[in-house]
């Protein structure tokens, strides 16, 4: 029989801290925690990919790592505090054996003092109004501010965190009055009093004082597990940003925590910093039928169909989705702070997730200066039912081809763009859709060892000419597929600088599994680590760099600083030895000349001129992260971002791209209950249309469109019948 190593060494760390509990100075506590600290530990050096022992040296960054989880903002942390915290900066590692957590006490002390001063604060500040005439400004990142001095400096740190959250209450009131939308609900509520500035401000005042105080409660209530949770995660952090420690709370609401994955909107949040800012929007979820909401968009407010509004800086995430979920049908308005600046209120109805939306779908493309039929299938993520296995991405894409086909299409479009990933087996399996055989990627684990998924299928769909598009959100299966059909010289990659780069695979661990004394101990949660890599067949790894498309493409989001290299401690690129295979013969690309003639479209074309523009503009004010606390000035650069959003956005639908045969490929996922037919109807109706728009807007497309036509004009493929 062979015996798991995490059963064995659980059961070891079991009997051995039984034994030696009762002679701890506080039992309960001191007792659970080192359980949890030397499983963790055990696990983090026996599975994880990096082989990092948790020594002084991890301690030290681990201590870094911690004094961000505790007080990110720097905002009740003195410098001498951190001076004298220091001591500690090479114990991490002893305390999580040993359970005497005194960092950890030390710390909880003197940020209780802290929030019970801020609280004080907020009582004084608050019985008088702010002046936003005056010239004065605060710095939003805190890696550009030093720790507080003393008190002096906290109660000024604090006065302008006060008045700048309420100067944006205000703004975002004298916002909401000059918009004309929404007339529909304004007629509902026949006479609405318009309030006065005087009014907004006063308003503004009090909704700020009462978040504040709300926040201070929450941080009060705080207790010696939060900041564990903190400690245990500090030292998870260094091995990679994807490995984490899932307190028993956490591990119950998994969707939300590790992806937080959000019931009502259909969104992916994270915390960033005090901001709760938006990292996906979920295929089929409302958010992503509604269009508004967009990734690196930072949710400032939620407000409710009874007016009820919630500040959401300065929140946890699992508490903010509270606020965001709610019952299917009712409306939920987000205000957005997005990319440029600029904010928005986002009305969006709460929906479940329409998994026929998040689906593989089709359409003929025709573009009316070129005369030519291609194939488009978009693949949202790598979807399979592991209980059936029948329904998969794979098959989907598979019926795609062959009803595509039937069309008589020139070439095919493949989709990857803001494909997250999924299940690997559809990674292989749709590699093999079109090509013979052979290898597709290599998996190396923790212990050196590496397999390899080959494609054993030597039938292939689809032999034709072929595009794959992706983008930077491309990643994990992704970014496989892509990387296989560029390695074989099947398709041509088409898209911006790099895909995502995420090229790892993590385990979860259930920390009570195979202890046998767990009986006698409380929930201990989980432990998400990274055990595996991936390889392209040519032995470079997809982790970190990603994929370097054939053809690379203007970027909208190419400012951002949202790939796995802009994650501390995210794994390094390397390689391992080539895998034999058979590159692709049928067709040959003439890649640098495909790259020519793209380029030379792409610099006279008004739109891509307008997205490099727009990147340009985005970059310069990425890190300009001081605000000014001056409604003038702050409403001067309103204007002055509302301005630039206005003269760069691209929504004009080019009419000369024609969309059709779509309807069945919408309907494959489908399923209409007896007396919906006609909501059916309609819903289908305007999902048709988005879906016509979304495509004619795309300057993407339009570019792999015509590239498409230049590989059919090089293979002399434009005339033949």
């Amino acid at each position: 029989m062979k015996h798991n190593p995490l059963f064995l060494f659980l059961i070891f760390i079991s009997i051995s801290l039984s034994a030696s509990a009762t002679t701890e100075s506080n039992p309960k506590m001191v007792r659970t925690d080192k359980l949890v600290g030397n499983i963790i530990k055990n696990a983090l050096e026996t599975y994880h990919f990096r082989k990092l022992k948790i020594d002084d040296s991890v301690s030290q960054k681990a201590f870094t790592e911690y004094l961000k989880k505790v007080d990110y903002g720097k905002q009740f942390l003195f410098k001498a505090d951190v001076k004298n915290l220091k001591k500690y900066q090479f114990k991490l590692d002893d305390q999580m054996i040993s359970g005497e957590l005194g960092l950890l006490d030390t710390t909880q002390g003197i940020i209780s003092k802290r929030i019970l001063l801020a609280e004080s604060l907020r009582k004084k500040i608050f019985k008088g109004q702010f002046n936003f005439d005056k010239n004065e400004s605060f710095e939003l990142d805190p890696e550009k501010r030093g720790w507080l001095k003393d008190e002096k400096a906290f109660a000024e740190h604090w006065r302008k965190i006060f008045k700048q959250s309420t100067l944006s209450r205000y703004l975002s009131f004298l916002d909401a009055d000059s918009d004309d939308g929404d007339k529909k609900k304004k007629k509902k509520k026949k006479v609405e009093k318009k309030l006065t500035k005087k009014e907004m401000i006063t308003k503004s005042h009090d909704a700020i004082s009462k978040k504040y105080k709300r926040y201070f409660e929450r941080l009060k209530k705080e207790n010696h597990d939060d900041f564990v949770e903190r400690f245990f995660n500090s030292i998870a952090a260094i091995f990679d940003p994807h490995t984490s420690y899932l307190p028993p709370k956490r591990k119950e609401d998994f969707d939300i925590d590790i992806s937080g994955s959000l019931e009502g909107i259909g969104a992916v949040l994270q915390e960033d910093g005090a901001y709760i800012k938006v990292v996906k929007v979920v295929p089929g979820g409302a958010a992503w039928r509604q269009k508004g909401l967009e990734v690196d968009d930072v949710i400032l407010l939620v407000a409710q169909e009874d007016g009820v509004t919630t500040d959401l800086v300065d929140m946890r995430v699992d508490d903010a989705v509270r606020f965001i979920r709610g019952k299917k049908g009712t409306v939920v308005k987000l205000t957005v702070k997005k990319a440029d600046g600029t904010r928005k209120v986002i009305p969006i109805e709460r929906d479940v997730v329409q998994l026929g939306a998040s689906f593989a779908k089709s359409s003929v493309l025709e573009h009316k200066k070129l005369g030519v039929k291609i194939g488009y299938i978009q693949v949202p993520k790598f979807y399979r039912d592991f209980s059936s296995g029948d329904k998969n991405c794979t098959n989907d894409v598979r019926d795609e081809l062959n009803r595509l086909k039937k069309q008589n299409v020139k070439a095919m479009i493949l989709d990857l763009r803001n494909n997250g990933g999924g299940a690997l087996e559809d990674a292989k399996q749709m590699s093999g859709l079109f090509i013979p055989k052979g290898p597709i990627v290599q998996i190396k684990n923790h212990n050196g060892q590496i397999d390899v998924l080959t494609d054993t299928d030597t039938s292939t769909t689809y032999n034709g000419p072929l595009i794959v598009m992706i983008n930077r959100f491309s990643a994990s299966a992704s970014e496989i597929l892509a990387g296989a059909l560029q390695d074989y010289g099947r398709a041509v990659i088409v898209g911006g600088e790099h895909s995502h780069g995420k090229g790892t695979v993590q385990a979860v661990l259930n920390l009570n599994q195979g202890n046998l004394l767990s009986r006698f101990w409380p929930e201990m949660g989980a432990l998400k680590v990274t055990i595996q890599k991936f390889y392209r067949i040519t032995g470079v790894s997809t982790q970190y760099k990603g994929i370097t498309p054939d053809i690379i493409l203007p970027d909208p989001m190419a400012y951002a600083d949202n790939r796995e290299q802009d994650l501390d401690y995210s794994l390094p690129f390397d390689k391992v030895r080539a895998k034999k295979f058979s590159p692709w013969k049928d067709i040959k690309y003439d890649i640098r000349k495909l790259k020519k003639k793209s380029g030379k479209r792409v610099s006279d074309s008004s739109k891509f001129t307008k997205v490099v523009k727009s990147i340009e503009y985005l970059t310069k004010r990425k890190d300009d992260t001081k605000v000014s606390l001056n409604i003038t000035k702050v409403q001067a650069e309103d204007k002055k971002n509302k301005e630039f959003a206005e003269k760069f956005k691209l929504d004009e639908q080019n009419k000369d791209i024609l969309v059709t045969n779509f309807e069945p490929s919408l309907k494959a996922h489908e399923k209409v209950r007896p007396g919906d037919e006609k909501q059916w109807r309609k819903d289908f109706e305007q999902r048709k249309e988005e879906w016509v728009k979304s495509l004619q807007q795309d300057i993407g497309l339009e570019e792999s469109i015509f590239i498409i036509n230049d590989i059919l004009d090089s293979a002399g493929m434009l005339s033949m019948k």
